[in-house]
């Protein structure tokens, strides 16, 4: 009898723990949520999704045009053109696999601002030289301010020089690091918010979900699409977790 309460105890503890890392694992969409109703990367249409089933986040790509435009976008060129040598005139009219035109960085801010609720994850892609990467953070960071979405958008890239011009540019940036070669502590030591790592990354440093969380930095764990790995992040007791199956990770996150 003593027995069996123990073990009802620890399975009820275990259910406790269980139940706690689902409530503070959040779900951020990958590129917004494209994965629906054949909505494009990167595409306005892919944030309102993102928005409709209450995902906690949003991720997108920003790059900065030749005359300083900062638009949309995951590679490095569309259409064939390269975005960082050519200018927004040469750019504007090109479009995404749904038809819908290249969004600019002030254009998805106003969809933002009109949905309110999802955070923006904002990544600024690297650029070819340091001096066109502190344009991209100033650019940046003052459409955010213009469009009063401070609170609202958390930034990230595998730039350590964008990273950096972003904590001092702006001391208040929310600032996580992508590229998965550096430490909690060495993070910690340059006032970033957070680190956000390929899953891969934690099956090589598995203590550094502990160690981040120990040093007061958030963990997100990038693109997580299998349930099983979602699961073992989660338990893990991993913030966020980027996802191109945002629905399939909400349900599992249910009680």
């Amino acid at each position: 009898m003593q027995l069996r309460t123990v073990k009802s105890i620890a399975i009820m503890g275990l259910m406790a723990i269980s139940g706690l890392a689902a409530a503070q694992t959040k779900v951020i969409t990958h590129r917004g949520y494209w994965n629906s109703n054949q909505a494009a990367q990167n595409s306005l249409q892919s944030l309102q999704q993102a928005h409709a089933i209450h995902a906690y986040g949003s991720e997108f790509d920003v790059y900065l045009t030749a005359d300083g435009v900062a638009v949309i976008n995951h590679d490095a060129t569309i259409g064939g053109l390269s975005i960082e040598t050519s200018t927004y005139a040469q750019l504007k009219d090109l479009t995404l696999s749904n038809g819908e035109k290249m969004p600019t960085l002030e254009q998805y801010l106003q969809a933002a601002g009109k949905l309110g609720g999802t955070q923006l994850i904002l990544e600024i892609k690297p650029h070819k030289a340091a001096d066109r990467e502190n344009e991209a953070v100033k650019t940046v960071l003052a459409l955010v301010k213009k469009h009063k979405l401070q609170q609202r958008t958390d930034y990230i890239s595998f730039s350590h020089n964008i990273c950096s011009e972003l904590i001092r540019q702006d001391k208040k940036a929310r600032v996580a690091y992508l590229k998965g070669d550096l430490s909690p502590a060495e993070l910690q030591q340059e006032h970033f918010y957070g680190l956000d790592y390929h899953h891969s990354v934690f099956d090589k440093h598995p203590e550094w979900i502990k160690e981040a969380k120990q040093l007061g930095l958030t963990v997100n764990v990038w693109t997580v699409n299998d349930q099983d790995m979602m699961r073992r992040f989660v338990q893990d007791g991993a913030d966020f977790i980027t996802t191109d199956q945002p629905e399939v990770l909400t349900t599992l996150l249910q009680p």
